[in-house]
């Protein structure tokens, strides 16, 4: 973890920055899906839904926020890192929070975000199903993603 990183359980009123680490680094990472939802939507749906149904963490540099992430039972919901921020630990970091809460994590990204599955394939995370994004508002090809926590014997 880098110098001047915090990490914390997140507040309603840290919403909107919250939608903003997620817009600028979906964005960066995914141009093609630039502008699926305006800023004021990416506001309601971190106040509305993933504020009220998920456990809510971010990491902050000095006093900005730099990464996001959303969990609830097994699942990772969201995972954001502004990308100026990548290749510091941030992510990790916020991946750690959510595996120290489960046994077992599962997720989902898109198959063309390299660097996404670069990442949870190096922490652990195992391809377990792919599809044709059918099933996602974004038409996209996705893949499911699983982490279980090794027993020690």
């Amino acid at each position: 973890m880098s110098s001047g990183l915090s990490i914390r359980q997140l507040e309603l009123a840290d919403m909107d920055a919250a939608a903003r680490v997620h817009r600028t680094s979906f964005d960066h990472a995914l141009p093609w899906l630039t502008g699926l939802h305006t800023p004021e939507e990416d506001c309601w749906f971190y106040r509305e839904r993933m504020f009220r149904t998920c456990k809510l963490w971010g990491a902050f540099d000095d006093i900005a926020m730099t990464g996001v992430i959303a969990f609830r039972d097994d699942r990772i919901e969201q995972l954001y890192v502004l990308p100026e921020a990548q290749g510091r630990g941030v992510g990790s970091e916020l991946l750690d929070v959510a595996k120290r809460a489960s046994e077992r994590l599962q997720l989902w990204t898109f198959q063309r975000n390299a660097p996404a599955r670069r990442f949870y394939e190096a922490r652990g995370f195992v391809l377990v199903e792919q599809t044709d994004g059918a099933g996602n508002e974004e038409n996209e090809p996705d893949a499911r993603y699983l982490w279980t926590r090794e027993r020690r014997s």
